[in-house]
Parts: structure tokens; sequence; C-alpha cells
């Protein structure tokens, strides 16, 4: 592993987990939903680093990949709140999650979320199959009486990329793979009262770039030179307006963008209606020495 590396992961773990810390004391009954987004991505750059993603604020039986349409807002009442953070420090990744129960009804659901990350965590060793932390978090979920969302995981982190791998299930998948030295990963489990699964549904508001098409319109063209900025990174459609565009050619350009094959759009990921899901989400280093660092656990 390179020395450097690895300590701009270890750095962009621990300023992830000061601003996962700072937005959860935002998330108050009242509170804007956009007002709380801009004051996370402030701190963001206060810290000296850059949003890996944009900031996810997903509530109720939606699990993440969610924001607002540009223009809306939604005030904070009663809501599950999941806080997905991801910091970007020289191209290294901190990610980390937290969820915020302002109902007061479901912090069991919380505790399972926690409890099965913790456990996870602490059963992490060089050698180690990674179906087993899958199982582990399969297990201490299931103990509290809620499922685990089985088609979302944790992954790998690489340079610029959040979703690299290894796979890291939330349940015992039977898959081959082990613990080694040199990985950094995203442990992420997902607890629900609801059937252990997601769809994508609804609209995307969050992209990324996948290949270089051949592009001769303007206003893609405009768009293309954008989302180079982000180095690979996810970006949402609120990144890609300003003066130069109105919302209108913004939405059409990356729609085109899409359909091309260029860049990717990602819908909300719902659970079944009526249920709640919680998250909770650490970021993991394993040192060529094969010893662990947990580096959003502040």
């Amino acid at each position: 592993m390179n020395k450097q590396y690895k300590q701009d992961f270890i750095k962009a773990g621990a300023l992830a987990g000061q601003v996962r810390a700072y937005g959860k004391s935002l998330i108050v009954p009242g509170a804007s939903y956009n007002d709380v987004m801009g004051k996370i991505k402030d701190k963001i750059r206060e810290v000296g680093a850059k949003p890996a993603f944009p900031p996810q604020i997903a509530l109720n039986d939606v699990a993440a990949h969610f924001l607002p349409n540009p223009g809306q807002d939604i005030t904070f009442t009663d809501q599950v709140v999941k806080l997905d953070i991801g910091v970007s420090y020289n191209g290294a990744i901190g990610d980390c999650a937290v969820t915020i129960d302002l109902s007061g009804k479901f912090g069991s659901l919380i505790e399972a979320a926690e409890a099965a990350l913790l456990a996870a965590e602490k059963s992490i060793q060089v050698g180690l199959p990674i179906r087993n932390i899958g199982k582990t978090i399969e297990q201490t979920i299931t103990s509290f009486g809620f499922k685990p969302v089985k088609n979302l995981s944790g992954h790998g982190l690489g340079q610029y990329q959040i979703h690299t791998e290894p796979h890291i299930p939330n349940y015992d998948d039977h898959s081959k793979g082990l613990i080694r030295p040199g990985m950094t990963f995203a442990i992420e489990p997902f607890a629900t009262n609801g059937r252990g699964s997601i769809v994508e549904a609804g609209e995307a508001t969050i992209f990324s770039f996948m290949r270089r098409k051949p592009i001769t319109d303007d206003i893609t063209r405009a768009l293309i030179a954008k989302i180079k900025e982000f180095q690979g990174l996810p970006f949402a459609i609120h990144d890609m307006l300003d003066d130069t565009l109105t919302g209108e050619q913004v939405y059409r350009g990356l729609k085109e963008l899409v359909k091309s094959g260029a860049i990717n759009g990602y819908g909300p990921l719902v659970e079944q209606k009526g249920s709640r899901v919680a998250q909770a989400e650490n970021s993991v280093l394993v040192d060529e020495d094969g010893k662990v660092f947990i580096t959003t656990r502040i």
C-alpha cells in the first residue's frame, strides 16, 4: 500500500466522521433539507476536502440516492433520516453514514444497524472470508427482529472511486473473497422493518461519468466540461445549474448523456411502501501489516 495513500485515506475518514457529526447535529424538526445540505457542503470545504458524492439525506422508506428536485425543499418533522457523507481528500475517500429518528418510534431499528456495523468491524482480520462479514451483519440485524436489505451492500473504496471491489454483503452470500492486506472499503448495513429488498423508483438526480462519447451538441458539451471537474466522482443535477444554462437545458442535456451511455443516472432506492430503513456505515483500511483502521469512527 502506498504510504501517502494510506495517510490520505485515514485523513479522509477522520474528516468524513467530523462532517457526519456536524450534519447529524443539524437534522432537527423544523430544519430545512436544503439548508442542512448547503451547510454540510460548506463544512466539507471548510475542513479542506471535497464531496466524494453529493451528501445524501434519505427519508423513511427511501434507503439512498435521494435529493429533492431543484427548486424544491423539505422540512424535517418526524422522519427516519439517513445521512450519508462522502469526503474526498487528495482522491482518498472517507464514506460514512448515520440514521436519525425524528419520530422517536424507530430507535431499535437504528440500534440494529449500528450494532451490526460494530460487530462487523470487530470481526475484520486478514484472511477472514468476506461472506462472514455479511453473516455477522445479518445475524445481528435479525436478532433485533428486523431484516437486512440484501440488495444493498458495502463496497471497496479507491482513488477517486467510491464503488470498487471488494463487495461487502449484508448477508452470507457464499462468495469466496477474503480480507487481504491493502484493502480499503466501506461496511454499510441497512436494516428494515420491510421486506429486505429495494427497488429503484423515481427520476434520477444523481449521476456519474461512465465513458467518453462523441458530443456535438453545445449543451451536452458544456455539461461534460463541468462533469470532468468531478474527476469521476458522482455529482448532482444541482451541481450543473448556473447562469450559463437554464434548468430545462440541464434536464434535457443530462437525459441525452444518459441515453448515449456517457453518464449513469441513479434514481431513489426505495423499500416496501410504509416501511422504514436505517443505515450505518464506516470506512475501513487494512494496512500492509494487517492492522485494521476504522477511519470514520470518531
